[in-house]
């Protein structure tokens, strides 16, 4: 009876929760975790824009830190006309007592195509606003970026002519961004 006893407490203790460090907890992650908190380097160059944010917004979800590279190059599927009055009707939305209170929409090709990845990822939800910290996204390719090894999402890829398609570049100098592309 005493050995019983004896076999059931040693049960307990292991099945009962205890208090990790957070290093234990960090060793103890499965490996696959531990390579989902790796840099990814993504070239937009001729993409289309919503098939490469939901690209990019898997990757951040997933634990990756995320850096879209050649934000100017991506495409816009659709009339050239139509895409340029739609952010510009954009624009004219704004608070009717006093315009310094917002919205606030961004011209510049890097932060448009922020706020679409922005869309897609739970941004409320403290997953989505840790995902959302990691991602950087940068007009041309720079410095620190350009010995990386750069991924490319084929079916991100525009399959016509680029006449078919609007830059990014072309919008956002439309809507009144004055930068100059790299």
């Amino acid at each position: 009876m005493v050995k019983e006893s004896k076999a059931n407490k040693k049960q307990d203790e292991n099945s009962s929760p205890k208090k990790q460090t957070k290093t234990q907890q960090q060793q103890e992650k499965p490996p696959q975790q531990q390579q989902q908190n790796k840099l990814v380097v993504v070239d937009a160059a001729n993409c289309v824009s919503g098939r490469i944010c939901s690209k990019v917004s898997k990757l951040l979800l997933q634990g990756n830190r995320v850096s879209v590279v050649n934000a100017e190059k991506v495409m816009i599927s659709g009339n050239k006309y139509e895409i340029i009055e739609s952010y510009k009707k954009r624009l004219e939305v704004g608070s009717i007592i006093n315009p310094i209170h917002g919205p606030f929409h961004p011209r510049r090709p890097d932060t448009i195509i922020t706020k679409m990845i922005r869309g897609m990822v739970p941004k409320r939800k403290p997953s989505g606003m840790q995902a959302f910290k990691k991602l950087r996204v940068y007009i041309g390719v720079p410095d620190e970026l350009k010995n990386s090894a750069m991924q490319t999402f084929d079916d991100a890829k525009i399959t016509r002519p680029e006449s078919f398609y609007t830059s990014m570049s072309d919008v956002a100098k439309q809507i009144g961004w004055k930068g100059v592309v790299q």
